[in-house]
């Protein structure tokens, strides 16, 4: 099974620059997007053989999370069940035969910090949920989180250690993430790679000279280490000031 994320920042915007051709390029077996910025009926988009399932922020433009699947779902939800993280659009769950795959676009923590406190009341009831859920079946946990976990995970760690994305407190809830039972797909792989990032910023030709950050992900259930098979990073996709990350396994 092959499972693509992208955080497409606008998925309107990414369609006029080239979006279908790289849909049809990864040819996923499930394709999950993040922050699509848009509302039902914006844009005509569809895919032979794909159903898809949109969550819309109420705020237009704003946010939002798709995902398009050739595999039927057992059942899909929306949110994480509570009314205050449940009006940004920010999580899908597809529950599968063997698996659930959920997409989430993590609040940012935004300029001075403003929003770490709800980001971390949004960390741990997604925590709680993901592993309320794995307690049924293993889990895959893809989407922008908005943090690079380790100072291998961007370029400038130590000018960038205060600001969002890597201050202490998010890098140590992505930690407690991991310790409640799963893995870092990248990192399973390639654990010492260094310059692989799914971000850049669009000031200062960040991404022609990879200042980047990696902080796009596939995570899944420990217990399905052993079914993993590959992790990508697809720098070479533009389109988005993120690029999609890809996960293979045999399940």
């Amino acid at each position: 099974m092959k499972l693509i994320s992208w955080n497409v920042n606008g998925l309107r915007a990414c369609d006029k620059k080239g979006f279908r051709d790289a849909f049809a390029t990864l040819d996923a077996d499930i394709f999950c997007l993040q922050e699509t910025k848009m509302q039902a009926g914006q844009l005509d988009i569809a895919f032979d053989g794909y159903e898809s399932f949109w969550n819309y922020a109420d705020k237009k433009g704003y946010s939002g999370t798709a995902i398009f699947t050739r595999i039927k779902p057992l059942n899909v939800t929306y949110g994480l069940g509570i009314d205050e993280h449940d009006h940004e659009g920010r999580v899908i769950t597809l529950e599968l035969d063997k698996c659930f795959v959920v997409t989430v676009y993590t609040p940012n923590s935004q300029d001075e910090l403003r929003r770490l406190d709800y980001r971390m009341t949004f960390d741990d009831a997604f925590r709680t949920y993901v592993v309320d859920l794995s307690a049924t079946k293993p889990v895959l946990i893809c989407g922008d989180m908005n943090v690079a976990h380790k100072e291998i995970d961007l370029k400038n760690p130590n000018t960038n250690h205060h600001n969002p994305g890597f201050t202490d407190e998010e890098r140590g809830k992505f930690t407690v993430l991991l310790e409640s039972g799963f893995v870092d797909s990248f990192r399973h792989f390639y654990p010492d790679l260094k310059d692989e990032y799914s971000w850049w910023s669009y000031r200062f030709h960040a991404r022609e000279k990879n200042i980047g950050w990696r902080i796009d992900y596939w995570l899944a259930s420990d217990s399905l280490r052993d079914k993993l098979t590959g992790a990508r990073i697809h720098q070479n996709i533009e389109g988005s000031d993120h690029c999609p990350v890809e996960l293979t396994l045999d399940i």
